[in-house]
């Protein structure tokens, strides 16, 4: 049996930017990225803790280094510059796996930066 895990946390990162007219997706400094285990394109789940709306998109590299967060096209609708979100990302594994993932986690504060680590980054 597969399960579906939480492989990777972004907690409340701050949004930098919001960009109606762009194909679509989040901008997430690749730093973070990393940091969180997220790969580059891969699905994600962004909750938007200060209007409460969900979407899943796919998270794009921006600059490194700019600590940016940036809701491009459609997802530019579900939040706005200042607002506090948190990005996850999903795998598929087995049983086995499932009862030993500890997902990387990182908390970020009013500035975008990395003020706690959790978990165990693969």
């Amino acid at each position: 049996m597969q399960k579906l895990m939480l492989s990777g946390k972004i907690h409340f990162a701050r949004v930098t930017a919001c960009e109606l007219d762009y194909e679509g997706s989040l901008e997430i400094d690749p730093e973070y990225l990393a940091e969180a285990g997220i790969l580059p394109y891969e699905k994600i789940l962004v909750v938007n803790r200060t209007n409460g709306s969900r979407l899943e998109t796919y998270a794009i590299p921006g600059v490194p280094g700019e600590r940016a967060f940036c809701l491009n096209g459609p997802a530019a609708h579900h939040g706005k510059v200042g607002d506090v979100i948190t990005v996850m990302a999903f795998s598929l594994m087995s049983e086995e796996e499932a009862r030993e993932i500890d997902p990387p986690v990182i908390v970020l504060n009013e500035k975008n930066d990395i003020i706690m680590r959790k978990g165990v980054r693969r």
